[in-house]
Order: C-alpha cells, then sequence, then structure tokens
C-alpha cells in the first residue's frame, strides 16, 4: 500500500498549524490544524488532525475532525472521525468511530441496469398507497422512513 520510498514523520508532542503538504508517505504522530495533503497518509493512535485530509491512500489509527478525500481509506480500531469521507474504498474495523457521510468516488456504476421487461412495471400509484384488508391493515410496500415525517 506504502511503497513511496520519501517519508515525512511529524513527532508526537509536534504542533502545526497551517498547511501541510509532502509527496510522498506521511505519518502523523503529533497534531495538525489545517489541512493536510500527501500521497500516503498515516494519521497514527493519539495523533489529530482538524482540518481537511486528502491523499491516494489514508490509514488513520487517530483523531480526524474534517472531511478526508481520497481513494483507499481504512479507519483503524481506535480511528475517531467527524467529517464526511470521500472515496473509492472504504474499511472500517470494529471500535473505529465514525459521525459523517460516506460518499463512494470514481467508479462506475456496474450495479444500475435497464428495466428488464419480466420485472414488475410501475402502476402508476403513489409509493406507500396500498390495498387495505377487511381489518384496515395495509401490505408491504412504499417507500422506506415514509410516514416518519
Amino acid at each position: 500500500m506504502f511503497g513511496s520510498r520519501r517519508k515525512t514523520v511529524i513527532a508526537k508532542g509536534l504542533k502545526i498549524e497551517g498547511r501541510v503538504t509532502a509527496e510522498g508517505l506521511v505519518e502523523l504522530n503529533g497534531q495538525i490544524e489545517g489541512e493536510l495533503h500527501g500521497k500516503s497518509l498515516i494519521i497514527s493512535r493519539g495523533a489529530f488532525v482538524k482540518g481537511a485530509v486528502s491523499a491516494d491512500q489514508v490509514v488513520v489509527d487517530g483523531t480526524i475532525e474534517g472531511p478526508i478525500k481520497g481513494g483507499e481509506i481504512i479507519l483503524k480500531s481506535r480511528a475517531h472521525v467527524i467529517g464526511d469521507i470521500h472515496h473509492r474504498s472504504l474499511s472500517i474495523e470494529t471500535g473505529a468511530s465514525f459521525e459523517g457521510r460516506s460518499v463512494q468516488t470514481g467508479r462506475v456504476k456496474d450495479s444500475v441496469t435497464q428495466p428488464d421487461e419480466a420485472a414488475p412495471q410501475p402502476t402508476g400509484k403513489k409509493p406507500g398507497k396500498t390495498a387495505q384488508d377487511g381489518n384496515g391493515d395495509t401490505s408491504a410496500g412504499g417507500v422506506a422512513g415514509e410516514g416518519l415525517k
């Protein structure tokens, strides 16, 4: 995953305020308040970022408060992320904490298919409007979450 020969280590106890950009691997053990950009990032256990993070590969075992944009994102068991994650792939280990939206990007939507002639066709009825039986109960159907408005 991290084949880069260039490595930058931001040591524990070091706090950087502002934008950090590196060409190779960045291993963060300290704190950054601002943006962090690199080819590959490791946010180690105990490390903290408050701001946007972006890289092709991001491994988080520390804390990020801000959005993450990248290709392969891995949230390790001690990760704590507050912010949206835009990714090609996302792995979340048991124990990780993630508050935000996960948005998959850069992938062909191969699961979208054309309507099949044998598939049920729309009836023109509004979703959620189903036939009632003699007891006033309705059959299953409609839009998930409808009625919770």
